[in-house]
């Protein structure tokens, strides 16, 4: 099974090879109440059985398989509602109580051009399922909807944004942790760092960017644009106020720095004793950084880290995260 952000990569290739190896597209459209997936779930279904993606496993999973499978052999494309309780999931112990409505596309494979504008997504874009079930870009006039609504003439859309920018100040244990999941969640990670014998591609993916130079040259660099977020992960305690001093005052979406309560809380005093920052400032940063999951270490610091960093994501955008 592919990672989520990896579908629209995985569909692009599987339109490549339609004439020889045909595909339906399934994709949850709703929910309501307790579900295993959210809206914006897909799975790829081939003839042999093989599945790209999932919507969720179980029952529902096996029933839209075979759903998609019918609608291969027709060629027609279809919508589903499925309520998820007793009688549905017993057997396979998926008694959610909720229901989903999704839609099975058959024909895909004739959206090519838009899957392989999406599998490097570089600019937020639209695309719905419209009410023939076609497969388009929003027109620019109702390109502002959120997609919790309906738009007439149209039975799904959802936006495609790049991914999140997730800077890193400090290329130790951790950061080397949290960088390959980072990229598997679909975060553009840079690396800030002083030291090049660490913050070089020997530890970290070739897909990860590194700055490497003094500090004070490092920081004088301006986050991009589009929401961004800073984790600050240094050597030490004068290195994570260093960047953090100048880190503090830039837009970011979240900003987390390792270390402990107590930490934050003399940092926070020094900071605002020296007017570096206001105690709102500092009040937004996390600190420690990371959901509390008990995690005991680098692996499991690095997993509390991404958890929080995904929560975060989530709490910035209403479209379903592909």
């Amino acid at each position: 099974m592919a990672d989520n952000k990896n579908i629209y990569q995985q569909l692009a290739t599987a339109s490549a090879a339609s004439a020889n190896q045909p595909f339906a597209l399934a994709l949850i459209a709703g929910t309501k109440g307790s579900s295993p997936q959210r809206a914006g779930a897909k799975a790829i279904f081939f003839p042999d059985g093989k599945i790209i993606g999932t919507l969720g496993g179980g029952c529902l999973e096996a029933e839209v398989q075979s759903r998609a499978l019918q609608a291969l052999k027709t060629g027609q494309p279809a919508e589903f509602d499925m309520v998820l309780d007793h009688d549905f999931g017993w057997d396979d112990g998926l008694i959610c109580g909720g229901s989903v409505s999704g839609l099975i596309l058959p024909h895909a494979a004739t959206a090519a051009d838009l899957w392989h504008k999406l599998a490097p997504v570089t600019e937020t874009i639209r695309w719905g399922v419209k009410e023939d079930f076609s497969i388009a870009i929003f027109p620019s006039l109702i390109h502002q909807l959120t997609d919790s609504k309906t738009a007439d003439g149209w039975l799904y859309h959802e936006t495609v944004s790049p991914p999140v920018e997730l800077w890193i100040a400090g290329s130790g244990h951790v950061a080397q942790a949290v960088v390959p999941l980072a990229q598997q969640l679909d975060f553009a990670v840079t690396i800030f760092d002083d030291r090049p014998e660490l913050a070089n591609h020997q530890y970290f993916p070739p897909a990860t960017r590194l700055r490497v130079g003094g500090w004070h040259e490092l920081l004088k660099i301006q986050p991009p644009a589009a929401p961004a977020f800073g984790v600050v992960v240094t050597r030490g305690h004068q290195h994570d106020a260093l960047v953090l001093s100048e880190w503090i005052r830039f837009p970011f979406a979240f900003l987390g720095m390792i270390g402990s309560r107590r930490k934050a809380r003399i940092m926070r005093e020094q900071f605002i004793k020296q007017k570096i920052a206001t105690p709102e400032q500092f009040d937004r940063i996390a600190c420690p950084v990371g959901l509390d999951i008990s995690a005991i270490g680098t692996h499991e610091i690095a997993v509390s880290v991404i958890a929080q960093l995904i929560q975060k994501r989530a709490g910035i955008t209403n479209q379903p995260k592909v």
